[in-house]
């Protein structure tokens, strides 16, 4: 069997299963092929270029107005990290919208496989577009926000969210138009959404349904294992990553993850690395989210970004050449 690969993670932006309402609406997971000797060789270049006196060296750091040459070397192709560092994103409101748009079809209940079929990623897309315009902004965020809580197995904040609580939103939503024709069908499927919502009480030590850390780490995985190695993850402190998850991450992963450790980024450079390419991601990510993305910025971090990535708008990271709705959208 091939040596594996061992590659460096980091996430920024993860706040578990709250995927509405929290303080980012992106979330950034990086994989990083790199050696001890070029992440030192990275970071030491970094300090030279923007200073700081900090005993680790972090994306707020480079981030700086004033720093802006040296981000656009790191993301470059003269820079450390191109073909090296592989990036997931996820706007997490549309997260949301797909999860529950997968309530409609009987056999795709949300769990962490990213992938829709066709008609149910049509509808997301249609539903997160059209609902805040024809529902309003308030509504429409409480309607995320219910549903939410009530495909959380934990959600730590001692909210209980029952089907028939989250339902009395969807009775006054459903009606004409496309988001309300959507509406319809969700209110058509309240046997389903109970029984999920009644197995996740029954089981809440499986996989959460909607963290996008761990098809985030899938998708790091599946991204590394192209040329047949299996791949070794060294990742930065996360108590989602429990021993069972782990071992369950393995048997999704079918001999392609080879293992995966826990490290501080104290005590291996590497980590600095990932955590400095994933930080700068999600700002960049964030702006875009927001409109008020930079076009230079944005298409230097569109080499990293995986394929699947979950956004409403797939023409923002596309691949040069690849025709925008064929990535990210379904």
């Amino acid at each position: 069997m091939s040596e594996p690969l061992e590659v460096v993670c980091d996430e920024s932006g993860a706040e578990g299963e709250k995927l509405v309402g929290g303080n980012t609406d992106v979330f950034a997971h990086a994989a990083v092929l790199i050696s001890r000797r070029a992440a030192e060789e990275c970071i030491g270049e970094l300090r030279e270029r923007a200073p700081t006196p900090a005993s680790q060296y972090a994306a707020a750091h480079v981030l700086r107005d004033k720093h802006r040459a040296t981000l656009r070397w790191l993301l470059g192709p003269s820079g450390p990290l191109l073909g090296r560092a592989h990036v997931f994103l996820a706007d997490k409101p549309f997260l949301a919208v797909r999860k529950i748009v997968a309530l409609l079809d009987a056999g795709q209940p949300p769990g962490i496989d990213l992938d829709l079929g066709p008609l149910s990623a049509a509808r997301a897309l249609t539903l997160h577009r059209e609902g805040p315009r024809a529902f309003g902004a308030a509504r429409w965020t409480s309607f995320l926000d219910s549903f939410n809580y009530l495909l959380r197995a934990k959600n730590g904040q001692g909210v209980t969210m029952s089907a028939d609580d989250a339902f009395l939103l969807v009775d006054e939503l459903r009606g004409p138009g496309p988001a309300g024709e959507i509406m319809e069908l969700l209110w058509q499927a309240r046997p389903r959404v109970a029984a999920f919502r009644e197995r996740l009480l029954e089981a809440p030590h499986v996989f959460p349904a909607l963290d996008p850390l761990i098809p985030a780490i899938v998708r790091a995985v599946e991204f590394w294992h192209r040329g047949g190695e299996p791949v070794r993850i060294v990742h930065d402190r996360q108590t989602t990553l429990t021993d069972e998850r782990v071992a369950q991450l393995r048997e999704i992963l079918d001999g392609r993850l080879a293992g995966l450790r826990l490290a501080e980024s104290s005590l291996d450079v590497r980590v600095q690395v990932a955590d400095v390419i994933v930080g700068v991601a999600r700002r960049i990510a964030e702006d875009e989210l927001a409109g008020r993305g930079d076009p230079v910025l944005t298409a230097l971090l569109r080499p990293y970004v995986d394929e699947r990535s979950i956004w409403s708008d797939a023409r923002i990271w596309a691949p040069l050449g690849q025709h925008p709705d064929a990535v990210m959208s379904g």
